[in-house]
């Protein structure tokens, strides 16, 4: 027997059990979403994917691999990546198939029922697109992404299984007006601000699920209700997901940078180096006031040991370097030490933020909050009318 003549045969048993592990897991509750999973063949729409190695190198698996070894990633909890741009050295992702069991939790968090219309923003490999056809119907569904070569490779392989979404080449930020409104708006795909066309063509009681990111790292699912003509509002979802940057038809170009100010400031710190990754909430506080185009990163000289230092840096030439003299332990209150330069003491900027975070209780996700409007977006804590309130740095 051929390995795809095998994987034809053991994939219906393969998909039922990532739907149970996805139960298991407490990704999944919804009946109906589970019987999704476990109909759509997930090889078919990725049917080769990329893995990177410990060295940072780049190895594309197929079906010429072991048939255990392929299907039993295809078929788990695990993100594809599935189209790379290389150019020189700098290999870049272009597209992934998301975790199933961060795509089944936001299907579940938008309340998708029978006869809504779902406008999805990044239809990547088309395996989303094929959950909500099995739910709705095709006809219900409606997908767009930048990438024509994507678009058409996932109309051909949905159009395969027997799904026949509305698939469309464009911008995500636009939407697709011309087939609004739209009961619910799923974006598997980052923004620093939603994209006001997107609220517009929702229906007058319509959702928007999107993953909102005000700088590298700093923010993370949003759900809004559209709550008028020119409003929108809505709470944080309790868990941290992260996707990639939406990306406008054109490139937009890199910020320019001025060259590093000369060190100004040496002192110590007790704020955890590993901030921007280990306290998220914390790292969201503090880019309203480092800005969007914040740069972070891990330092050191001998590459075969564990990083020295954090470095963050913004383009008018300030930066902050932070020791990491214990880099694979919890974080304590011993001190590391800081060392900043530029117009900007960057670090202080995020110590005010931790500070801050204390003060009010240390909010998770769930406490924040969103409300948009066609000039103005605002993140809020607790309550939109009486809560702390921090303008979005970018415009709709």
């Amino acid at each position: 027997m051929t390995l795809i003549s095998a994987t034809e045969k053991a994939w219906p048993v393969a998909a039922a059990g990532l739907a149970d592990q996805l139960v298991a897991l407490g990704k999944l509750t919804d009946a109906t979403w589970h019987a999704a999973v476990s109909a759509v063949p997930r090889h078919r729409l990725v049917p080769r994917y990329w893995i990177q190695d410990a060295t940072g190198d780049w190895r594309e698996t197929d079906t010429t691999a072991p048939a255990e070894q392929w299907m039993g990633r295809v078929y788990s909890n695990a993100v594809l990546i599935s189209a790379l741009h290389r150019d020189g050295d700098r290999t870049d992702v272009l597209s992934s198939s998301t975790q199933p069991g961060l795509m089944v939790r936001m299907l579940e968090a938008l309340e998708i029922d029978d006869g809504h219309r779902v406008l999805e923003i990044g239809t990547g490999t088309g395996y989303n697109a094929a959950l909500v056809s099995h739910r709705l119907g095709s006809e219900h569904v409606f997908t767009l992404d930048v990438e024509a070569e994507l678009v058409d490779t996932a109309r051909v392989r949905l159009a395969e299984l027997g799904y026949t979404p509305t698939l469309q080449t464009g911008d995500g930020a636009l939407g697709m007006a011309e087939h609004a409104p739209f009961d619910r708006i799923i974006a598997t795909c980052a923004v620093p601000a939603v994209p006001w066309a997107w609220v517009e063509q929702l229906t007058a009681d319509g959702q928007l699920l999107t993953d909102l990111k005000i700088a590298h790292g700093a923010g993370s699912l949003v759900k809004l209700h559209r709550t008028g003509p020119d409003s929108a509002e809505g709470r944080f979802e309790p868990v941290y997901a992260a996707f990639m940057d939406l990306r406008p038809d054109a490139k937009p170009s890199a910020p320019t940078r001025l060259p590093p100010g000369e060190a100004t400031d040496r002192r110590t710190t007790t704020v955890d180096p590993r901030t921007p990754w280990s306290s998220l909430v914390v790292w969201f506080l503090a880019a309203f006031d480092l800005g969007p185009d914040v740069s972070i990163g891990y330092t050191g000289t001998d590459t075969t040991r564990p990083p020295a230092a954090v470095r963050i840096s913004t383009p008018d030439g300030s930066w902050a370097e932070i020791t990491l003299d214990h880099p694979d332990t919890p974080p304590d209150e011993s001190e590391q030490t800081v060392t900043e330069g530029g117009p900007r003491a960057l670090w202080r900027l995020v110590e005010n933020a931790h500070h801050l975070w204390e003060r009010h209780g240390k909010p998770d996700w769930a406490r924040f909050g969103l409300t948009a409007t066609p000039q103005r977006q605002s993140i809020w804590l607790d309550d939109p009318a009486t809560g702390p309130r921090w303008n979005l740095p970018t415009a709709p």
